[in-house]
Order: structure tokens, then C-alpha cells, then sequence
């Protein structure tokens, strides 16, 4: 068994992977329930959510880190009506310049998720990783990685899940 510093990272987008942009019949696109909070008001979207998917991130026996443009609205707003507690956020750039020259079509989160993993193994949720996303990974972060690509329409289903618990099988044995 792995110890907590040794436990994979799972970086987590919300708008694709937990807000799906479609509709699709294996995707539970329940309504949370709870009153609307002040932060969540006119935001339709969040009925896409999930409410079961935050218990079912937790027993990945991951440390799950918000990787979203939606930061700390994240814990504020998602976290609760998914069934997650707080979690870190990861920071990004304020512009370009702050982050470097990429190389062209390298995702803008990239280079930061391998700067937080250091060295740690690591699976990235997003619906924009790309090729040159996944070879930068493999030639720069020295761990085991998972960018696992979800398609957008759908959001995060049964069979996403499955290829992840399948990797972290195959990293960190039971």
C-alpha cells in the first residue's frame, strides 16, 4: 500500500469532465439539491452536475486538486453539490508572459500540473489534453501520468472512470 506523500494526484476540470456541454443518455445530469447559494445564482449549468460523482472520485484513493479556471469557486460552489470537501487549487499564470514560451499546441495548464506533481505519479481530467500535451508530459515529468481525455458532450462516465481505476491498478497496487 502507498503511503499519502506517495499517492497518486488526480487534477480535476469541471467545465467538460464534471459540467458536460451536451446531453447524453449514460451521464446522470441530476439537479443538486439545496437551496441556490448567492455564488451559484443564474448559473443553469450547475444542474449538469453530478450530485454521486464526488464520492466516487474519493474512493479512487487519489489526492484530488482542482486544475479549473473556476479556482477557488471550485470548493465554493461545485465541491458541495458533488460530495467533495475543500480541496487545493491549482494556481495558474496571471497572463502568458508569467508562464513562458510553450511549445505551440502545448495546453496552457500543462507545464504547471508537472510543476505541482513534482516527480509524483499523477492523472489529469480535461476535455482539451491534446497529443503535444501528453508527449511534453512523458519527455518532462519523471513519474507515471494518465492525461485522460473526456469527451466533453458526456462529462465523466462509468467507462472514464473505469480506465482511471484501471491505471491506478496498474501504479499503485492494492
Amino acid at each position: 500500500m502507498t503511503s499519502a506523500a506517495e499517492r497518486p494526484l488526480l487534477f480535476l476540470d469541471v467545465d467538460g469532465p464534471l459540467i458536460p456541454f451536451g446531453t447524453s443518455p449514460d451521464h446522470p445530469q441530476a439537479a443538486a439539491t439545496g437551496a441556490p447559494t448567492p455564488a451559484d445564482q443564474g448559473n443553469p449549468l450547475l444542474e449538469r452536475l453530478d450530485p454521486g460523482i464526488g464520492p466516487r472520485l474519493l474512493a479512487l484513493g487519489c489526492d484530488l486538486v482542482w486544475a479549473t479556471t473556476w479556482m477557488e469557486k471550485a470548493n465554493e460552489v461545485v465541491a458541495p453539490r458533488i460530495g467533495l470537501p475543500n480541496l487545493p487549487v491549482a494556481d495558474w499564470p496571471d497572463t502568458a508572459a508569467d508562464a513562458g514560451p510553450d511549445p505551440r499546441g502545448l495546453h496552457w495548464k500543462t507545464r504547471r500540473l508537472v510543476e505541482w506533481a513534482a516527480g509524483r505519479p499523477f492523472i489529469w481530467v480535461d476535455d482539451e489534453i491534446s497529443s503535444m500535451d501528453r508527449l511534453w508530459v512523458a519527455a518532462q515529468h519523471p513519474g507515471p501520468s494518465l492525461l485522460h481525455r473526456v469527451e466533453p458532450a458526456r462529462g465523466l462516465t462509468d467507462a472514464d472512470l473505469s480506465a482511471i481505476t484501471d491505471w491506478l491498478d496498474l501504479v499503485t497496487p492494492r
